[in-house]
């Protein structure tokens, strides 16, 4: 039993910022590497190729500081469940040990992924603490991850942060949109955070030079991507499935917050921006 590769994939990434990339570090991770437990010659994979990967990289590092800053300013104000879909090797809850005390962590993903996941927190010593919810939703089996939530205490007359990344890429335009609905049906005060792909007619050149290999690398794994949006597009979305606000904050917002005045130059690659949105 093993976890998703893209999950592990990305765990590796925000682990390899740390080793590659000049300090500060945008995210500091190794409790994903941990989780993950790779091979020890895992930096010789040709995907973790550290000036192969290093847009992509930073693109991971920096969506994952955008959603802790995020929840920490949600919790703040006093929302206390935070909703993970597709959860993958997610640590926010290890990494974040104050919020996490007094934030319900809901992380959703597959069976497999979940058990394996509750496993090696076991034996890593973190556990699994009451706050910290592992909710099993089997998608292809058309499970209701709204269903699953409530039977495992989420709170739905209490807003929550939910948060979607590297997912709306791989689902169809109706999927996305349900899920949408479904989301904007929560309490009032509730924020999404999702990110999507811009079409790549609507890159320059250059940035779509960068952002080919990815949509390549995709397709070779079996996993292509198959829905693109421009802001407006998605801003639309939002608004018809119920949500009260709607904005994107684009790949060069997230550039400008965590990467101006890097001695390595490190920026995010381009095309992938986020979806926020209040309820």
């Amino acid at each position: 039993m093993t976890p998703d590769n893209t999950a592990v994939r990305t765990a590796l990434w925000r682990a390899l910022h740390l080793l590659v990339d000049a300090p500060p570090p945008v995210l500091r991770d190794e409790i994903g590497l941990a989780l993950a437990a790779p091979d020890p010659d895992w930096r010789r994979r040709p995907d973790m190729d550290p000036e192969g990967t290093r847009r992509t990289r930073a693109s991971i590092v920096g969506r994952a500081r955008f959603l802790d800053d995020l929840v920490a300013e949600r919790a703040a104000a006093g929302v206390d469940q935070y909703v993970v879909l597709g959860a993958g090797l997610d640590t926010f809850v290890q990494r974040n040990p104050e919020i996490a005390a007094r934030t319900t962590v809901f992380e959703i993903d597959q069976p497999e992924t979940q058990q394996w996941k509750r496993r090696r927190l076991v034996e890593l010593g973190y556990g699994v603490p009451d706050r910290l919810r592992l909710v099993p939703v089997d998608f292809e089996a058309d499970d209701s991850w709204r269903d699953r939530l409530l039977d495992n205490g989420f709170d739905p007359r209490r807003p929550a942060v939910v948060s979607s990344t590297g997912v709306s890429m791989y689902l169809t335009r109706t999927a996305i949109a349900a899920m949408l609905r479904q989301i904007a049906s929560l309490a009032p005060g509730s924020t999404l955070a999702m990110t999507f792909l811009l079409p790549m007619d609507h890159l320059d050149p250059e940035l779509r030079r960068e952002f080919e290999p990815a949509v390549r690398g995709a397709r070779a794994a079996g996993t292509p991507f198959i829905s693109f949006f421009t802001p407006e597009e998605i801003v639309r979305l939002a608004r018809e499935s119920g949500f009260r606000t709607a904005e994107v904050v684009s790949g060069t917002d997230l550039a400008d917050r965590y990467f101006t005045g890097r001695a390595d130059g490190l920026a995010p690659l381009r095309g992938e921006e986020f979806l926020l949105a209040t309820t």
